[in-house]
């Protein structure tokens, strides 16, 4: 097959930086047998083209980005035509998708994979906040052929809207993130970690809030904060304000290599983000056997309370409550650690690239 991915970006030359780890998985598996093209809005300001895990990408760049997008694909379309056409996010990915195919008379597809279906107007977030945006996720979503999406809650968030989708994870690589059994607590000092980019959506104030909850009650942690900074440093204010210099460290960006030893010193993951699809670095981290504490959103409510523990969103005292639990309860982390890396080892890459082969195998069917 000739597949094309519409992606906001996530795709970068480099292969390390700038990049969304799961979906190069994704990639690279799906061009072992198929021709993909990868047609990337804004990775770059410039348009241009480049090889990367087997597949083309077509950067298109500042200016008329849509339009220009559309005609990309048409363009590859000519050369030799495209089978299906999926847009990795919805958005503008999905509107370039869905356009295309509509105007190739080819399937679409599109994985909702971020915050297209939130209105969260406290912090300016969300694809729904404004009537256009609520407008085209309506008339894209419809026109499409198959939606998915990476976790329950945002099934279900569809499905409230009246569209039906189906539930693929977009797995971890189980190469990069190779399995590591859970493992007892060695040291007395606890061991927190958060990945994230600093920004509105991932709460960190939250974060922040709830240990400095257990800062005052004597609690001995650590907590390694991984993710660039969107915020120019008030993170880090805040930590000083709350008296946490030392208890917290913020690492700044790390690539997939760099994180890894870090993640496999965590006892624990701790998110605190208002919405998430996935959190993705939940999936990485089970790998790695180390269990997720966090706020009901994505994976971490769909996995609560079997295989992660979930707190109500914004509630820094729940959230404090909780690590101590898990920290004070060996047994239950363990028992949690195990079930979520059983979850993660189901629905690895492997799992997301069949899933979705799958999928386009049937749409082909039901277009002879």
């Amino acid at each position: 097959m000739k597949l094309a991915l519409v992606v906001p970006g996530g795709v970068d030359r480099s292969g390390e930086f700038r990049v969304i780890p799961v979906l190069l998985a994704l990639i690279g598996r799906l061009a072992r047998a198929h021709d993909v093209h990868v047609f990337a809005l804004r990775q770059e300001a410039a348009a241009g083209r480049w090889q990367l895990a087997g597949a083309t990408v077509h950067n298109i760049g500042d200016g008329w980005t849509r339009l220009r997008a559309i005609a990309a694909i048409r363009a590859e379309h000519r050369r030799a035509p495209f089978d299906v056409i999926q847009a990795i996010f919805s958005g503008s990915c999905s509107l370039v998708a869905v356009a295309a195919a509509k105007w190739l008379r080819r399937p679409s597809l599109v994985h909702v994979a971020g915050g297209e279906l939130v209105t969260l107007y406290a912090i300016g977030y969300g694809g729904r906040r404004k009537w256009k945006g609520r407008l085209r996720e309506a008339v894209v979503l419809r026109g499409a052929d198959v939606i998915t999406a990476a976790s329950a809650p945002i099934i279900d968030s569809l499905q409230t809207l009246g569209l039906k989708a189906r539930r693929v994870p977009l797995g971890v690589d189980l190469r990069t993130w190779p399995p590591l059994a859970p493992r007892e607590r060695s040291a007395k000092q606890a061991r927190l970690i958060h990945v994230a980019s600093l920004n509105r959506v991932k709460d960190q104030s939250t974060l922040l809030q709830a240990l400095a909850v257990l800062a005052e009650a004597g609690l001995d942690f650590r907590m390694d904060i991984v993710g660039e900074d969107t915020l120019q440093g008030e993170m880090q204010q805040l930590a000083r304000r709350l008296g946490l210099e030392q208890h917290v460290r913020f690492h700044g960006f790390k690539t997939q290599r760099e994180l890894r030893p870090l993640m496999e010193s965590a006892d624990l993951l701790v998110m605190s983000s208002l919405h998430e699809a996935g959190p993705l670095v939940a999936l990485e981290a089970a790998a790695a056997g180390v269990p997720t504490v966090g706020t009901a959103v994505g994976h971490i409510a769909e996995w609560a309370p079997s295989a992660a523990l979930a707190v109500p969103i914004g509630e820094a005292p729940a959230l404090a409550d909780a690590i101590r639990r898990l920290l004070g309860d060996e047994e239950l982390r363990l028992r949690l650690a195990a079930t979520a890396q059983c979850r993660a080892i189901r629905e690895d890459a492997d799992h997301t690239a069949l899933a979705f082969e799958a999928i386009y195998l049937r749409l082909l069917a039901a277009c002879e």
